[in-house]
């Protein structure tokens, strides 16, 4: 409650002052600490969307141009996470019910024809069909379907079968069915999905191991953003862990995390090593898995289309020519259905051949149209990959950077273009470094970006500076166990 308070305090007097305020403005209209100022003022700029300024004097200035409009708190923020919830738990119950019709659709209408196609078979065979005695019309006749379907019938009654009698084969642990298809569909779960700690944690280990400071070309490699983005980033990084921003004597702002250095674990990662985003696959089914699942749909658009144009060209079979020139299948189909319906032929065109014929292209058409956008998806990965690897490139070395010898051989970090993608990182580094450009002996162009090997060095300088006692937890005082 007391943090809030001042927190509140600090919020009003950022408020009554419209062009900006220091650290020293705000603890002088409310009276707080220095100290606690520094940690409440990033929490600020996070929450109220603010811009640090360096002035002359070497003080941070912050600024809130966007008006104090919360992110997180008031009516706005209210409505809008209600209505992110909401749309949450619908999209959620959306996607289950949109499976299960898949699922039942699928595999429903595959069963249903071969179960179909099966009975019009033993029929035929058995010459117990009522319209046999038509000259060979009628349920009686032959048509290339027809043979079609009893060679594939007899190869498929009278194959050997793994696992039973003499012939048998090793079994592979295989995914449920209902997964298989939603993962040929819909494909897998977001590989990223703990990015977020991935990411927090390698910045945490990082800082930890250069004497609790970060500064934004470091957080820039990190992450992968801009300048502009990686600065808001870094600000609700410092309200989320307890940092404060401060500026070297040369002027550059560094992010300091002296709470983040008191810890029991000893163990450095003192390398600017970023972790890097994976990619997303398409599906984890084995290649046949997803065949069987592209012929099953096959075979339902096959019968679909079947039965959509002859209940179109033929439609009732009422006179004798109708029943001589009509397909076996289609006649067996419409004399069922004329059992239990007076419009057995309208039966056939909607349930039989309009919806598994629509279907059938929806269940083709939606890992396609997933494919081209996880294609994009995964180029834009391998584009913040490059990002990372680079901006921590050439702040290792920033001196005659030569853009190929930013890219990489792993798959995750080599987008298309890779000119394009280092014309980037160039660019985005440019933003916080004047770049000088030269051509080598070689004919290749370098880049060299001398303020950040200044602010590089005053870096190694400010965290030499630092006490490295800060983060030496001292001895046990007080034991519980004891």
């Amino acid at each position: 409650m007391k943090t809030n308070n001042a927190y509140q305090k600090v919020v009003l007097s950022l408020k009554l002052r419209k062009k900006g305020a220091t650290a020293a403005d705000v603890c002088a209209a409310t009276a707080l600490p220095l100290s606690e100022v520094r940690e409440l003022l990033p929490r600020a700029a996070d929450e109220y969307s603010g811009h640090l300024q360096v002035t002359q004097s070497g003080e941070i200035l912050y600024t809130f141009p966007g008006g104090f409009t919360s992110r997180y708190r008031g009516f706005y923020a209210a409505v809008k996470k209600i209505a992110e919830k909401l749309s949450a738990a619908a999209r959620a119950v959306l996607v289950f019910l949109f499976k299960t019709w898949i699922m039942v659709m699928l595999i429903g209408y595959f069963v249903f024809f071969l179960a179909l196609a099966i009975a019009s078979v033993f029929i035929s065979a058995s010459g117990k069909s009522s319209d046999r005695g038509r000259g060979g019309g009628g349920f009686g006749g032959t048509n290339l379907f027809g043979i079609l379907w009893r060679v594939w019938f007899y190869t498929e009654m009278t194959r050997p079968r793994y696992g039973y009698g003499t012939v048998t084969r090793n079994k592979k642990e295989k995914r449920p069915m209902h997964r298989a298809i939603f993962s040929f569909v819909f494909g897998e779960s977001d590989p990223n999905a703990d990015w977020e700690d991935r990411e927090s944690k390698a910045i945490i280990a990082y800082i930890q191991a250069n004497r609790g400071v970060i500064s934004l070309a470091e957080y820039m490699a990190f992450s992968g953003k801009n300048s502009m983005e990686a600065e808001d980033a870094i600000l609700a990084f410092c309200a989320r862990f307890g940092g404060s921003p401060e500026v070297t004597e040369e002027g550059t702002v560094v992010y300091r995390f002296d709470e983040l250095l008191l810890r029991a674990d000893s163990k450095n990662f003192t390398e600017l090593s970023p972790p890097v985003k994976r990619l997303k696959t398409f599906s984890a089914n084995s290649k046949g898995m997803n065949i069987a699942f592209i012929l099953i749909n096959a075979v339902n658009l096959i019968f679909g289309s079947y039965f959509l144009y002859h209940s179109i060209a033929t439609g009732p079979l009422v006179t004798d020519f109708q029943y001589k020139s009509a397909s076996y299948l289609y006649g067996f189909t419409h004399a069922i259905l004329g059992i239990f319906t007076a419009d057995p032929a309208g039966v056939i065109r909607i349930a039989l051949g309009l919806i598994p014929f629509l279907f059938s292209i929806f269940f083709w058409l939606v890992p396609t149209v997933r494919r081209f956008m996880e294609n994009r998806e995964n180029e834009s990965t391998k584009l913040a990959n490059f990002k990372r690897l680079g901006f921590s490139k050439i702040w290792s070395s920033p001196n005659n950077v030569e853009i190929g010898s930013l890219v990489t051989p792993a798959a995750e970090c080599r987008p298309k273009n890779l000119a394009d993608a280092g014309d980037r990182v160039i660019k985005d580094l440019g933003a916080i470094s004047n770049v000088e450009i030269e051509t080598g002996e070689d004919g290749k162009t370098l880049y060299s970006f001398k303020e950040l090997e200044k602010e590089k060095n005053a870096l190694q300088q400010y965290r030499a500076a630092l006490d490295p006692s800060r983060s030496n937890l001292g001895k046990t005082v007080f034991d519980s166990g004891e």
